[in-house]
């Protein structure tokens, strides 16, 4: 999902991101969603490269208060190495 005009777009930067802080605070999708009060399906479904899991800004900030994050570290521009993942 290279395409910045597509809309989805932005659930691909998103999940992409939150994967990356996910991963650097070592907690499982497992272990988030449950920090988070949400599922392990809903964490994967978002994290996933082939499915657009829609969420909320309120489930983003969430997301931030919880990985100890500003939430603009979500929409951090992707280098090579994350595009991969």
């Amino acid at each position: 999902m290279n395409n910045k005009n597509d809309e989805n777009y932005i659930y691909y930067l998103v999940s992409k991101n939150l994967k990356r802080l996910r991963k650097s605070k070592n907690l499982t999708q497992t272990q988030f969603a449950e920090k988070c009060n949400y599922s392990p399906g809903f964490i994967m479904n978002i994290e996933s490269k082939s499915f657009y899991q829609t969420f909320s800004l309120g489930t983003l900030w969430t997301f931030a208060k919880v990985l100890n994050v500003d939430v603009r570290e979500f929409f951090k521009p992707l280098d090579e190495e994350s595009k991969k993942d």
